[in-house]
């Protein structure tokens, strides 16, 4: 969706650098910023001084910038992990922010998206060089538009040239109606193609909602019990699910949302919504740990097999940000050297920036309202790395 003044349900593009700024859909925040296994054994808790960076960082964001709550959960090399909160978790009574507490993950939705299409490249069902209407025959037309001409691939890498939806949806249409993917596709398809396929790179949330599709024509299941089954259980994600139909709530504990039409306004609780019109761009909800355990297992090889896992790490630049997108995957230039692998994601109430290395350090960081000033967002973002550096 188009950057605008007002607070939009978003599945934010600033993360990505895309030309048209923060997504604005029920999950919609896709910000620029996946073989049966075993649980993953939650990481051993580790003491670390008082205020250490990270705490001052999260400190900062509420104190300085104005946000409600900010959250993060890091863990080191060694596997030792350690929770943070700031701020309150609800503006009316003042209450603690829980630790660890739930929130809407936005855009991450689409690597748990990614990973699933993935996983049937590997078993032979998908082919990513096929063209979208090898599996979805006739549904994606419009002007400039035609998925006989568009690869699986450019989908899951944001270089197939599809139009946006998220920016002709009204921000109350959009916190309250439920919408089937197909109303989704309607929606973008009364715009014309972006560019041809394969011509450039523009994030557009778009392309995951055809990609689900593809993953529920080829299983013969709903995505979600799809990433339920092939995900979430599969490596003991304990915090993390897709909202059914109409659940507008978050399960367990959690910080309240919060957004504001411009700076200074009051802020406005955005904490249930119907987040349906982020669907497999982003609808899902999770914590800061799990959603660290989620990237650890992907990039140790737990969820996918060696050559789906290269094909994912694959990377067209984004800009001259020094960030790559891959197939529903990025990297991240890190101060301290390397790059770190994750997503992120913008949903009104919610915004979450995270990843982790090659050597097994991770860090997620949640703020409870998407930041209006560019700077603010900038600081999130750094303080990634700051964790990850320290």
């Amino acid at each position: 969706m188009r950057e605008q003044s007002s607070q939009r349900l978003r599945f934010s593009r600033r993360q990505q650098g895309g030309r048209r700024g923060t997504v604005r859909a029920a999950a919609v925040a896709l910000t620029v910023g996946v073989m049966s296994m075993g649980a993953l054994a939650p990481p051993a808790a580790f003491a670390a001084p008082r205020p250490d960076t990270v705490q001052q960082g999260l400190n900062a964001l509420v104190r300085t910038d104005g946000l409600p709550a900010a959250l993060a959960s890091v863990t080191d090399r060694e596997g030792r992990t350690r929770t943070y909160t700031a701020g309150v978790g609800d503006l009316a009574t003042g209450s603690k922010v829980p630790v660890d507490g739930q929130m809407r993950m936005g855009s991450n939705t689409k690597t748990f998206t990614a990973v699933v299409a993935l996983q049937l490249v590997g078993e032979g069902k998908i082919d990513l060089d096929a063209s979208v209407d090898t599996y979805l025959p006739g549904l994606v037309r419009g002007d400039g538009i035609d998925g006989r001409h568009i690869k699986v691939r450019q989908l899951l890498q944001h270089t197939s040239g599809l139009p946006e939806y998220g920016d002709d949806i009204p921000d109350d249409t959009l916190q309250h109606r439920y919408f089937e993917p197909r109303d989704l596709l309607d929606i973008a398809f009364r715009n014309k193609a972006d560019f041809a396929p394969g011509e450039k790179w523009a994030y557009s949330n778009t392309n995951y909602v055809v990609a689900g599709l593809i993953i529920q024509k080829i299983t013969g299941r709903p995505l979600a019990e799809e990433v339920d089954r092939r995900i979430v259980k599969r490596i003991g994600l304990r915090h993390t699910y897709f909202p059914v139909a109409g659940d507008r709530s978050i399960r367990e504990p959690h910080p309240k949302g919060y957004g504001q039409d411009s700076p200074g306004a009051p802020m406005r609780d955005y904490t249930e919504i119907d987040p349906s019109a982020g669907w497999a761009a982003g609808q899902m909800i999770s914590t800061d740990s799990d959603l660290n355990r989620f990237f650890s297992a992907l990039l140790a090889g737990r969820l996918l097999p060696a050559a789906q896992l290269a094909q994912m790490r694959t990377t067209v630049p984004i800009g001259d940000t020094g960030a790559g997108y891959g197939l529903g995957l990025m990297s991240r230039p890190l101060s301290c050297g390397g790059v770190y692998w994750g997503h992120g994601g913008d949903i009104a109430g919610f915004e979450t920036r995270g990843g982790v290395t090659d050597d097994g350090r991770a860090a997620n960081v949640t703020v409870t309202s998407v930041p209006i000033d560019d700077a603010v967002r900038k600081r999130v973002e750094s303080l990634v790395d700051t964790a990850l550096c320290r």
